[in-house]
């Protein structure tokens, strides 16, 4: 049996609230098992927020979808259970902000700016900018995702900076300022370097689908410093 068919026969169940019975049955099914857990608890979470969103935003487009799959490449048998699990999230009567929360209660590793909880912004990003652009209610949502997150602006001003290509800042690209020397600014593109390489997703649970992600953040990083390096040595 797959973790998927065990989680949703684990909810189908449970009565009440249907946000409450998946976040207890990924506590309570996967506990001797904490790889599983948080392998489960990201994909949950990038699952259900993604539903939520779509639901703020109105409209879900093939490219979306797509976008989705690009993150989960689920084997075929597998794909009524995703569906099921997000079409639960997009009909539950709790809040996207509920589900925040409690899905950021399963990452105890660390009190902000938790790298767990980055990926899922990250994930979110590429899902909702996947038709070309990021609407106004999506970044609103993602907005206050990243608050519930316990992440602060400063952070998620440099995420968003990953993604929103138009007037895209290298500098915020890579959590620095101008005003910083530039051996300060090689320090911080080595530390995020460091930080997101694949091997490190894959120690906190982030499934091996979500690479496609981490190669889109690496080239982000890759190219902002390029670029200040580029501006530094014309200057």
């Amino acid at each position: 049996m797959s973790f998927w068919e065990k989680l949703l026969n684990a909810v189908s169940e449970t009565a009440g609230n249907a946000l409450s019975s998946v976040v207890e049955a990924i506590r309570t099914l996967f506990e001797g098992d904490p790889e599983t857990r948080r392998k489960v608890a990201f994909s949950v979470a990038i699952i259900a927020l993604s539903a939520k969103m779509a639901k703020a935003d109105g409209v879900v487009t093939e490219k979306e979808v797509q976008a989705f799959r690009d993150i989960f490449e689920f084997p075929p048998d597998q794909a009524k259970n995703v569906a099921r699990l997000y079409n639960l999230a997009r009909q539950d009567v709790a809040g996207y902000e509920a589900y925040a929360e409690k899905l950021s209660s399963l990452c105890v590793t660390c009190a902000k700016n938790c790298p767990v909880l980055e990926d899922v912004l990250d994930g979110l990003f590429h899902i909702a900018k996947a038709d070309g652009s990021i609407h106004e209610k999506e970044l609103a949502f993602l907005a206050h995702v990243a608050e519930i997150f316990k992440m602060n602006e400063g952070r998620f001003e440099q995420i968003m900076a990953r993604h929103v290509h138009v007037g895209r800042d290298p500098y915020k690209v890579l959590g620095v300022s101008p005003s910083d020397d530039f051996k300060t600014i090689r320090r911080r593109y080595h530390g995020l370097v460091y930080e997101h390489h694949p091997d490190r997703l894959v120690s906190r649970g982030v499934p091996e689908e979500f690479h496609v992600i981490a190669n889109e953040r690496m080239a982000a990083l890759n190219a902002a410093y390029a670029e200040i390096e580029k501006e530094r040595r014309a200057a």
